[in-house]
């Protein structure tokens, strides 16, 4: 530890460590280093891993190689409170990751937001370096529309700013800015720019500005605005207009043009926020009715009926961890 305990700097490497004590130091590492997981090596491969972490407030850096072992946020550790997101950028090699019901491969060059609240296996097929920034999910979230919507989205290695992140993250650890206090703050606050810059300019949201223009920017505006203040009860399509100026109907058209309603898309923010309260420790105390007129429902069946239908569980069974 140094700088009065506000920087983290953690190595592993499994260099002359004997095989049978390389899996319980890596698995050390991730739990003081990372995030808590479950180790396992990889049958018939070589098991080797060299990562350096340095952990900041806010802000988390890993860099480094491994081969040979299966990382795993289990079930029974995504329900530790920890609900900060990781954008990995897989630099050589071949990066499995299952979350989501979804299993993607990372080529070199190509990146991936993850979430600690969900069940999650990483696995590198070949021998090959990451680059892997966390950050609490307060921090990320106001800076992005739905963020939830770029969790498990394989970024390209063409996405804008994704190489300026990688090489002015490097840079900080290669200069040890973290170690300075005024650098340590000032390169935190870039990382989380950069970061955010990465997740809203993949080539998909670059085709809808292009194809829908001045109206793709106001939704995104709107879309912002609701998940931002979801949780107040008399929020509705009326209101969201006469906040922006427009009518209901051209609102509601500009919902319609997207896939989705006004309403769906209030609903399903109010069940975001709900599920990631049901999960969190410091709300463990408060009754499920409380936390749904909490997020903004008026009715508490309606709220179970949505629930369920969302998340396929009850309220009960999501705090309980018997299902996610």
């Amino acid at each position: 530890m140094s700088g009065k305990e506000e920087v983290s700097i953690l190595n592993v490497s499994t260099d002359h460590i004997p095989e049978d004590e390389r899996v319980p130091l890596l698995r050390e590492f991730y739990c003081r280093g990372v995030l808590k997981a479950e180790v396992e090596a990889t049958e018939g491969k070589l098991f080797a891993a060299s990562l350096i972490s340095h952990g900041v407030p806010d802000a988390q850096l890993v860099i480094g190689g491994l081969i040979g072992a299966r990382v795993i946020r289990t079930r029974q550790l995504v329900i530790d409170g920890d609900d900060s997101l990781g954008l990995m950028v897989n630099r050589s090699g071949v990066v499995g990751i299952s979350a989501r019901g979804r299993d993607l491969l990372l080529h070199p060059g190509d990146a991936i937001l993850t979430s600690a609240e969900d069940v999650t296996t990483y696995e590198r097929f070949s021998l090959g370096n990451c680059l892997s920034l966390r950050v609490p999910r307060r921090v990320l979230a106001p800076m992005i529309v739905d963020i939830d919507d770029a969790v498990m989205r394989v970024i390209p290695e063409r996405a804008a700013g994704l190489r300026l992140l990688v090489d002015y993250a490097t840079a900080l650890v290669r200069e040890r800015a973290f170690c300075v206090p005024a650098l340590r703050q000032l390169g935190v606050t870039h990382l989380h720019d950069l970061m955010a810059r990465v997740l809203g300019a993949t080539d998909d949201v670059h085709e809808e500005a292009g194809r829908r223009g001045v109206r793709a920017a106001r939704l995104r505006k709107v879309k912002s605005f609701i998940v931002n203040n979801c949780w107040q009860q008399d929020l509705s399509v009326a209101t969201v207009a006469q906040e922006f100026g427009v009518t209901t109907r051209y609102l509601q058209r500009l919902f319609e043009a997207d896939g989705k309603t006004f309403s769906s898309f209030l609903t399903e923010q109010r069940l975001k926020r709900a599920h990631r309260m049901l999960r969190e420790p410091d709300f463990a105390g408060r009754p499920v009715s409380s936390i749904a007129y909490d997020v903004g429902f008026g009715d508490l069946s309606y709220f179970n009926r949505c629930f369920r239908r969302a998340y396929g569980a009850t309220p009960s069974g999501v705090r309980s961890g018997e299902a996610l």
